[in-house]
């Protein structure tokens, strides 16, 4: 009988190795190996036709030799923060509006969600007209005449709205499903006691769902660090590089000047950047997450 347990265990694991092997396979082919030799792409010089040249740090010298740079990497920063910011307080207070059960709430939540399943190419074609400087709606409802995608002033403003408009509908429903594991007794309390609706909001709604703000917080804000698909279709980086982020200068310096050592290096950069702020934010989670310890 012992035997046969034994035998039967084995035959388990081996069947369980097996259906996870796809995705150990692909894991291992297309994040684990490229990001090894992106690293190992960082310390040459190649052009994709050419062989390589081994230069060691020039590549990071030059990036943070270049004023260029800093002024990616701070447009990087300001489109994270700005969505990371609007992109959580818009859903969330959505959210709790969607979850009081008011008259046709379904139809709201299949409407903000149909932004975020729509592809980015449709979403990219359709805002373009609506910030079109002459037959745009936005500048026909403002009675205003502002070249949105054109003048580097408003041009990284029209993208956030894009990509707070399209991340609204996704993190509204985790919000919503946070809130459904909100016990309602502590509303009827809070009601009990007393509180307003923005009392119970702060008091009560907030803390309990301050683990779900959290994750939102943290994959909004890496999400928006990897923007690169907007930026493509909308303003290429311009004008005057006001639009210019971190991952699309990847993208220009290994496909358009073919320079993959120092594209390489940037993404790098972007990854520690990114790391960094990471393990800052949850550092940070004890103080901004109720009831959170180790």
């Amino acid at each position: 009988m012992k035997k046969f347990l034994n035998n039967l265990i084995n035959d388990v694991q081996f069947a369980g190795w097996i259906f996870i092997l796809p995705a150990l396979a692909g894991t291992l082919i297309f994040i684990i190996i490229p990001v090894i030799c992106s690293f190992g792409l960082s310390f040459v010089k190649w052009d994709l036709l050419n062989s390589m040249q081994f230069v060691g740090l020039n590549n990071y010298k030059e990036i943070f030799s270049e004023p260029l740079f800093y002024k990616i990497c701070w447009n990087t920063i300001v489109f994270a923060f700005s969505t990371s910011i609007f992109g959580v307080i818009i859903p969330l207070v959505l959210a709790c509006i969607l979850n009081s059960k008011i008259r046709g709430s379904e139809f709201y939540k299949t409407a903000y969600f149909l932004p975020f399943i729509t592809p980015m190419i449709v979403i990219g074609v359709v805002w373009e007209w609506i910030f079109d400087p002459n037959i745009g709606l936005l500048n026909h409802i403002l009675h205003m005449h502002i070249n949105w995608l054109y003048d580097a002033h408003y041009a990284m403003t029209a993208l956030i709205i894009v990509s707070v408009w399209k991340l609204i509908g996704y993190n509204m429903i985790i919000f919503l499903s946070g809130l459904s594991g909100i016990s309602q007794s502590l509303f009827e309390a809070a009601k009990i006691d007393g509180a307003n609706q923005f009392q119970i909001f702060k008091n009560v709604t907030v803390p309990m769902l301050s683990p779900t703000i959290f994750f939102v917080v943290i994959i909004t804000a890496i999400s928006s660090f990897q923007i690169f698909d907007l930026i493509y279709l909308m303003t290429q980086g311009g004008p005057l590089d006001s639009t210019n982020v971190l991952v699309y200068a990847i993208y220009q310096n290994a496909f358009e000047y073919f320079n993959v050592g120092k594209a390489s290096a940037i993404a790098y950069v972007l990854f520690f950047i990114t790391f960094i702020l990471t393990i800052i934010q949850w550092n940070l989670r004890k103080k901004l997450v109720y009831n959170e310890c180790d």
